[in-house]
């Protein structure tokens, strides 16, 4: 096999209609992506010096066929959500003959699957990418290539950060530490990387604090550990006052935010170095309010702790925390959905991420619904606003989907009344916070006078102008992150009420199909017992499916279009099943002898 030297690294695209894209926020900020692909630069590190390397992240521009044509080989990395445009970017390069190479979450989970890959490389590949990458040009690389060993990242490489566009970003990102000391039933990440959590040393992320900084950047970053604080003794006393040095001698250039368990709450001295290094955001799993379904899952930290008095401890050490939130545990009774709204309206969580349980391939979860024989669909990797379960709950599936739309609904209402209040919660809750504010420059001023113009004549307009007045007077010290909440809103506001639209014209063709279906039942009745109105019924039923289609097409016009694809998707499959049972009874009339002037479409 000849040498791969042009490597073309491909992160593709994820939908922009899912809460975690904040793509209708970003675009306020003239900012096409959150974060980068920090798997895939980490990755580009440990190429051989010789090798040229383009990266294209599909987030922030188009993957063109020039970029395919000049690679020697194609490295692709996604999670699970990405796995439609990853079928795209494989097709495209199979149909110019290139070799790709899939590896990330998806890859790990799913490549029993997918089709059209030529290799796979599992797990954390440090210390085996050398002898795979020289497996490849020899041509002896196995089809899926396990790396089983948990490597050593305490000196690990720094990331290609001078790959990116760095201009199309809304932060940066690094990574601290790999592991998690929990074992919830519901999560993969203790499953993939361990309990024992493994740390860089603080030498090792200065490195990358100093790339970055040479580079330019300035602003937040994310360190994307899934639990920042699973080695509290050396987050402490390694890093934060390693942390703390950098940033005073650097003008505190960064900001930072994370994911952490909820028992940051108990350790007031980690609190208050984490918010005196410059952290101002922790992400934390909470799940539930109800102990059942805690115990349920292994969610053993949280069963330690009140967790409303926990929120609010936080959010008083300078940090606003932003919530996941799970409905579908089986232990889940009538009122969760009344529950979850009211704890995130006393928490005041600006950002609650609220989804569906979902059984990812690998975990306990996973395992424990096969055996009993609940799982019924592969998982589509998104965690929130989506109304498609891949098991069968313990709760009535309608119940459970009206709930959560209920839950969706209410905290991010039209009128964004509720989120803004969440808004206003914290803000007033939040205690010291010395690097919490960014600072105003033209940025931020173009950003204010954006959201002015698009913002005050939305429908939640009013809600809008009049959070903006009281904390120009209350909280003026914060008006610039005052103004990043308010085109936060806008963008829940979106993904919120274009979910609801298009499940409610889901449920329409469903209600539709249903009505056809039993109208075509009574018309071959009519057809047996030869009717001589048999014929003008089945006419009848055929301008009742045009009605019901032209209405429903009405329907999708009126979404937006980046929401439209998959409801377009499903209205094809209704018209066509709609005109099948109208077929056949049309062939059932004919077989009958009956006269038929029935106009088929």
């Amino acid at each position: 096999m000849k040498k791969l030297r042009n490597i073309l690294l491909v992160y593709p695209e994820v939908p922009n209609n899912t809460y975690w894209s904040f793509k209708y926020a970003l675009r306020f900020i003239r900012k096409q992506s959150g974060h980068p692909p920090l798997g895939l630069i980490t990755i580009a590190a440990l190429f051989p010096q010789d090798c040229c390397l383009r990266l294209v992240d599909m987030n922030i521009e188009p993957l063109r066929a020039e970029d395919i044509a000049w690679a020697d080989g194609v490295f692709i990395s996604a999670m699970i959500v990405q796995h439609a445009s990853v079928d795209q970017v494989v097709a495209a390069c199979r149909e110019q003959g290139k070799l790709t190479v899939l590896g990330g979450p998806y890859a790990n989970s799913n490549w029993r699957e997918i089709q059209g890959v030529d290799h796979f490389v599992l797990g954390e590949v440090e210390e085996a990418f050398s002898s795979f990458f020289q497996d490849l040009e020899k041509g002896t690389a196995p089809r899926v290539y396990h790396c089983s060993a948990k490597p050593d990242i305490s000196h690990t490489v720094i990331p290609r950060f001078d790959l990116l566009k760095k201009a199309a970003y809304a932060s940066m990102s690094i990574q601290y530490s790999r592991g998690c000391p929990f074992k919830c039933e519901f999560c993969d990440i203790w499953k993939v990387y361990g309990n024992r959590p493994r740390l860089k040393s603080p030498a090792a992320v200065l490195g990358e604090l100093d790339a970055l900084y040479g580079l330019g950047w300035r602003g937040p970053v994310f360190i994307v550990d899934d639990n920042f604080i699973g080695n509290k003794k050396r987050v402490k006393s390694d890093l934060l006052p390693a942390l703390k040095t950098w940033q005073e001698e650097h003008d505190f250039a960064f900001r930072f935010f994370t994911e952490a368990s909820i028992n940051l709450a108990e350790d007031v001295e980690l609190m208050d170095a984490m918010r005196n290094v410059g952290f101002n955001e922790v992400f934390i799993g909470i799940e539930t309010p109800a102990v059942e379904c805690l115990m349920e899952t292994g969610k053993i930290q949280n069963l330690k702790i009140d967790l409303t008095a926990a929120v609010h401890i936080i959010q008083r050490h300078g940090m606003e925390v932003m919530a996941g939130f799970i409905l579908g545990f089986d232990n889940d009774t009538d009122d969760i959905f009344q529950r979850q709204i009211a704890f995130i309206q006393q928490t005041g969580i600006p950002k609650a991420m609220v989804g569906l349980l979902t059984a990812l391939p690998g975990t306990d979860l996973y395992e424990r619904l096969s055996r009993e024989g609940r799982i019924v669909a592969a998982s589509a990797g998104n965690n929130t606003h989506c109304l498609e379960l891949n098991f069968t709950p313990r709760m009535a599936p309608q119940k459970l989907k009206a709930g959560y739309q209920e839950v969706l609904a209410a905290i991010y209402d039209q009128n964004l009344k509720n989120y803004f209040e969440r808004c206003t919660r914290f803000l007033e809750n939040l205690g010291e916070a010395p690097h919490f504010q960014r600072e105003i420059g033209l940025k931020e001023i173009l950003m204010l006078l954006k959201s002015l113009g698009i913002q005050t004549f939305k429908p939640y307009g009013y809600q809008y102008l009049k959070f903006v007045t009281y904390h120009m007077f209350r909280n003026r010290h914060v008006f610039g992150e005052v103004i990043k909440y308010c085109i936060i809103g806008h963008h829940f506001h979106m993904i919120t009420q274009e979910t609801l639209k298009i499940e409610k014209l889901s449920s329409h063709l469903d209600e539709c199909y249903r009505y056809l279906r039993d109208q075509v039942n009574l018309c071959s009745t009519s057809v047996k017992a030869n009717s001589k109105d048999a014929v003008r019924f089945a006419e009848k039923l055929w301008r009742r499916r045009k009605q019901i289609l032209d209405t429903c097409l009405a329907g999708i016009d009126k979404i937006h279009v980046d929401f439209q694809a998959e409801i377009r998707l499903k209205y094809n499959v209704m018209a066509e099943k709609m005109k099948e049972l109208l077929m056949a009874l049309e062939a059932d009339v004919l077989k009958r002898g009956m006269r038929s002037q029935v106009k088929t479409g």
